[in-house]
């Protein structure tokens, strides 16, 4: 297909829209792919199209690799189609080979990029070594991130007698990511007390058999169990040959395991986070529910799918094209002043070396200003800031599609394709001929970053970037706003190469007063330093008077700093790695009126043996409509470790109003689904005006306060230490272990990240009625405490996870199936001297259910008259009255059957013990005093015998 031809035939200004859109839709008829093309995963006809999985540039060329990854993903394809009744299965799935192995004729990637990927593989190792995990941030049912994979995972064969066979791993985190399963073991819990008082392992199916096993072999429960822990030295190791053919998100490594636990098998009462995240819901439960399932059917006949098909796709050169608009526009609110401020940034310090760049300029009509050149020097760096445009035109029209034409034109100079390029689109005109070219963009195999500046850029500028991977951001028009140069940094190649990336450790912006100043600290932790560059840009008159310390107190002064008037900019380049520690700058207005002054500051990895701390912000959904909250986060770590106990905050702008400052919180409450998993979040719903918002995070993190996670939290397949095979206990080798040093934290960590933009529409204009309802509570639990219940939960607010929320209502019930269908008309507690604390305090509650227990509520199907299990739930209400969801269900036993031994903990077998031992004492002595009594009566008798004879 001739797309010059496409082009031209869809961006004719005289055709007519019922004539394209007859055009549009013959086209995609023709040509089915394109309908995948920067889309995802999509299911269409039971298969799976568009799995993207990514190797790290840090992994080691292996001739093994790849075919044992077409290996796993082939019988994870034939292993999930049977598990799921012939529902879904593998079609087509694209690896994405990094740059830095030996090219062997692998097709060039298009719009594939590794952070976009599903799957990443890595040579980045957790405290359990190579434990295959699935990062998952949002709650049951909702997709995850990506799943990782170890390189040594993949090429070592022994580590399968541990997990199993990798194909089963493979369903097991696919289930994670795609529908939003969570694990049914508890590494934390391993087992629990039932209903009934019994010791249960915690396990999904319960028919899944096995036996205790202390040091020296096989021993009763209750060698193992003192004061309900297991005592060290003691597991439960299950048998090799099990009947039972669930759980695949349990223990996938048996081989009799073949499917989800559904209704009928599912362990609700095992304390596993698939109960807990998803309200006690069986896998099946939810995996039905799911949006794969809800537009699909199971395959006809009993033939099996094709093997999945695999592409091998490799990034050719770095290509980078900036399409930059200088219509009119661009003269209002210091626009292109912003815009040269924030490419000669760009061009000197973020691109990365090696890069071929090009610079296109628009208004109506495309004009190349560059044509590609490569970044080996920084003489080439100077070169391309030379070809910027330094005016605008007197032009107002602006024709996006034909600036995007002349970009195009300039990269196929290379290759003759614009296949794997990346395409920088700035403007701010409202251009509503953009759909025009959305064919040809989507077809190019190019990446389009969008950036909107001001507020009268058409909405469906970022269709672009949506339909071909690309990031989308929005730069307000406020002269105090870093937002141009933030999108600038965040924009990476996409490769993967986190040594090689930009980091950028500062972005403050702001209004000074005249003889006033912008005083700072930024810290520069010892995994960066590398390529540090201080950047200074001011809006009018001369420079501010620079004053900055080094850690060490070595001061540098205005005329250290490289000025560039024209630009208005004042750069400072830190030769070697930058010394760790805080960096304290100053700038002074000088000037007799108010100065917009901003300070940037980035960095690269000081040394590619220590990943450095990285930050990726972003939201749930790019558009929202009100009252409907947005869903901020931002994922923090180093490696793949997470950082704990960070200060994180997102700054929001609007596009006509004033920033909003808001923390975030990994504390597993309100939008933070997992405790500690390095993913902040929170609620947005200070929801102004229509229109974009952007906002960017910045994390500090105190050197004093421990940082990072011993262990990767969440979801991932189980390592079996061993099985009973024949009655004989196989052991497995130990698991492996590369936890990290315990390393001093000395100098703490200051990073900046965009997270791009958001549209929101339907604000209402003028005040409007309370519409906020307080949060969902996701970690409510239940512990029995001899006659009564504890509940505990952390509190959301009165608007969901801000203020203090008015009441809370919590019912129980024995039928879990009454409290989920009918919460309403379960018992309710008295919660009268129950009142909310602030959001995000750990909430306490104890009730006696002896009323309830002893009530009529009937029993739920397949429990006993033995079983005393209630369940609870808990929502909250606000001052207008407004309730949030219902909680998660937990559970709790209360009674000890009568027909049922009691647990011996400690105490009792210590007690048993000690009366046992003095049973025994006291028999002896009994024995030892009677028989002294009958030999002394002997003796007395011997005597009296002896002296009648002699007299």
């Amino acid at each position: 297909m001739n797309w010059r031809l496409l082009y031209n035939m869809t961006h004719r200004d005289n055709v007519d829209p019922v004539s394209s859109l007859k055009f549009v839709t013959l086209l995609v008829a023709l040509i089915p792919e394109l309908l995948f093309l920067g889309a995802g995963v999509k299911l269409q006809d039971n298969g799976y199209d568009g799995l993207l999985i990514a190797i790290n540039p840090q992994v080691s060329e292996d001739q093994n690799l790849i075919p044992n990854i077409k290996e796993m993903i082939t019988e994870a394809s034939f292993y999930l189609f049977n598990a799921t009744k012939r529902r879904v299965f593998f079609r087509n799935i694209k690896i994405l080979i990094p740059a830095t192995w030996k090219a062997n004729n692998y097709s060039k990637v298009k719009q594939e990029l590794y952070e976009k990927a599903n799957v990443i593989v890595t040579d980045w190792y957790g405290a359990h070594g190579d434990d295959p995990y699935t990062l998952q941030y949002r709650g049951c049912g909702k997709e995850g991130k990506y799943i990782h994979f170890t390189s040594n995972f993949l090429l070592n064969d022994d580590l399968t007698a541990g997990y199993g066979p990798r194909g089963r791993v493979f369903a097991h985190e696919w289930a994670h990511l795609r529908w939003g399963l969570f694990d049914e073991y508890n590494d934390e819990k391993p087992f629990y007390i039932n209903g009934q008082n019994q010791v249960k392992v915690t396990r999904c199916s319960s028919d899944i058999a096995g036996i205790f096993v202390c040091e020296k072999g096989p021993c009763p429960q209750e060698n193992c169990i003192i004061s309900k822990l297991f005592k060290e030295g003691c597991m439960f190791i299950y048998n090799s040959t099990q009947n039972a053919t669930a759980s695949i998100m349990f223990m996938q490594s048996l081989s009799s395991v073949v499917e989800f636990c559904n209704a009928r098998t599912h362990n609700q009462e095992a304390p596993n986070l698939q109960n807990q995240m998803c309200s006690l819901r069986s896998a099946w439960d939810v995996i039905r529910d799911s949006a794969d399932f809800n537009h699909s059917l199971p395959m006809n006949g009993t033939e099996l799918p094709p093997p999945p098909m695999f592409s091998l796709i490799q990034p050719g050169d770095k290509v980078v094209c900036l399409v930059l608009d200088v219509s009119s526009k661009m003269a209002e609110a210091n626009r292109l002043l912003r815009l040269q401020q924030a490419v000669e940034f760009y061009l000197m310090q973020i691109v990365e070396t090696h890069t071929f760049v090009g610079i296109v300029s628009f208004n109506s009509k495309g004009e190349i200003r560059a044509q590609l050149h490569q970044i080996n020097s920084d003489d080439d760096r100077k070169l391309l800031v030379a070809h910027l445009p330094m005016t605008v035109s007197a032009e107002a029209e602006t024709s996006v599609c034909s600036g995007l034409k002349k970009g195009f034109e300039v990269v196929e100079k290379l290759n003759g394709k614009a296949y794997g390029s990346v395409m920088i689109l700035v403007t701010n005109g409202d251009d509503e001929h953009i759909d025009n070219c959305l064919l040809t963009a989507l077809s190019s195999g190019s990446t389009i970053h969008s950036i909107a500046m001001g507020s009268s850029v058409v909405e469906n500028l970022e269709e672009l970037s949506r339909r071909t991977g690309g990031l989308k951001f929005f730069v307000p028009d406020k002269s105090n706003s870093n937002s141009m140069i933030d999108a600038f940094s965040r924009i990476s190649s996409g490769t993967g190469d986190i040594f090689q990336q930009c980091i950028q450790l500062e972005s403050t912006g702001e209004n000074v007063k005249p003889h006033h100043q912008l005083k700072n600290t930024v810290t520069m932790d010892d995994s960066v330093g590398n390529d540090t560059i201080f950047l200074v840009a001011w809006q009018i008159s001369g420079p501010p008077e620079i004053l900055l310390f080094d850690p060490n107190g070595r001061k540098y002064y205005t005329n250290n700093f490289i000025t560039n008037p024209a630009l208005q900019t004042a750069r400072l380049y830190i030769p070697g790695t930058a010394e760790p520690g805080l960096w304290t700058y100053t700038l002074n207005n000088t000037h007799h009126s108010l100065q917009a002054l901003k300070m940037t500051v980035t960095s690269r990895a000081s040394s590619s043996a220590m990943p450095p701390a990285t930050v990726e912000a972003f939201v749930e959904r790019d558009s929202t409509h009100f009252p409907h909250p947005v869903m901020i986060y931002a994922n923090v770590r180093k490696g793949i470790y997470p950082i704990l106990n960070a200060t994180v905050t997102a700054t929001i702008e609007p596009e006509a109003a004033d920033p909003i400052v808001l923390k975030l919180f990994d504390n597993g409450a309100g939008a933070d689904i997992i405790k500690n998993d390095g993913i902040y979040s929170r609620y947005f719903f200070s929801l102004a005006v229509n229109g974009r918002y952007s906002f960017k995070v910045h994390v500090s993190h105190s050197p004093s306060i421990s940082s990072l996670a011993y262990s990767i939290p969440g979801s991932r397949a189980m390592y079996i230490p061993g099985y009973i095979a024949n009655g004989n206990i196989q052991m497995n080798a130990p698991r492996k272990s590369a936890g990290r040093s315990e390393e001093e934290q000395k100098w703490g960590i200051s990073q900046v990240s965009s997270g791009g933009s958001f549209s929101v529409l339907g604000v209402p204009a003028g005040p409007h009625p309370d519409v906020f309802p307080p949060c969902k509570i996701t970690d409510l639990q239940a512990v029995k405490v001899e006659d009564e219940v504890t509940l505990s939960w952390t509190a959301p607010g009165e608007d969901y996870d801000q203020g203090q929320a008015n009441s809370y209502e919590i019912r129980i019930s024995k039928s879990l199936q009454n409290i989920q269908d009918d919460f309403n008309n379960a018992i309710l507690v008295n919660t009268s001297k129950l009142n909310p604390q602030q959001a995000g305090t750990k909430e306490v509650f104890t009730f006696s259910p002896k009323l309830f227990t002893n009530g009529p509520d009937h029993q739920p199907d397949g429990e006993t008259q033995e079983s005393h299990r209630i369940y609870v739930a808990i929502r909250a209400i606000d001052k207008n009255s407004l309730k949030s969801v219902i909680s998660n269900i937990a559970q709790a036993s209360l009674f000890i059957s009568p027909n049922s031994s009691p647990i011996l903990t400690r105490d009792h077998l210590i007690l048993k013990g000690v009366l046992t031992a003095m049973g025994s004492i006291g028999i002896i002595c009994l024995t030892i005093v009677v028989t002294h009594c009958t030999l002394n009566r002997k003796k007395r008798a011997d005597k009296k015998e002896n002296g009648t004879k002699l007299i």
